[in-house]
């Protein structure tokens, strides 16, 4: 007789618990450790972040531009708990001092090889489902960004050193080097 298995799930006191340093995200109750960030990547949202924070605040935007680590609990529940790389959010009532509840406008995420499925499937789908208007993938190893317009339902692909549109955002444009 074949017995179905259930997975353990998980829940955010799950991920509160853990040894201080321990990184780690909740997709529908399953846990999924986080390699620390390679120098390039750091260095890639690093840049990313500032041209963003940059552009809001030289417009007088009403947005925030925020970098990792920065919860972000996309559902009105305790089995979905991420770090995007970066989460930038124009409803500001969805920010408290535990992060973003609610989905953010436009999530970058940047590929690790830890990462690569989760950022490319899973998180892909949670994002879209959540309402999450823009979903770039920097991919390094490829070289390339792509680029969900949820709203739009458009997919676009960039090689870095292009000058990659922000969906949210007309007339800006971000060279991923």
């Amino acid at each position: 007789m074949d017995v179905a298995r259930k997975l353990e799930s998980y829940t955010i006191e799950d991920i509160y618990s853990l040894p201080d340093g321990q990184r780690a995200e909740l997709i529908d109750g399953q846990i999924y450790y986080m390699a620390p960030p390679s120098w390039g990547h750091q260095v890639i949202s690093r840049k990313l972040h500032q041209a963003i924070a940059n552009y809001i605040d030289s417009n007088n935007g009403k947005c925030e531009a925020l970098a990792a680590p920065f919860a972000v609990f996309l559902n009105a529940d305790d089995e979905t708990y991420v770090e995007p790389d970066i989460s930038v959010i124009c409803d500001l009532s969805k920010l408290d001092d535990k992060g973003c509840h609610g989905a953010p406008d436009w999530i970058i995420e940047i590929v690790s090889p830890s990462s690569k499925v989760r950022d490319y499937m899973t998180k892909l789908f949670q994002y879209r489902t959540a309402g999450v208007r823009e979903y770039w993938i920097v991919d390094i190893e490829k070289q390339m960004v792509t680029v969900y317009g949820f709203e739009k339902n458009v997919v676009e692909q960039y090689s870095f050193g292009e000058d990659v549109p922000s969906g949210i955002y007309e007339g800006f444009l971000i060279k991923v080097q």
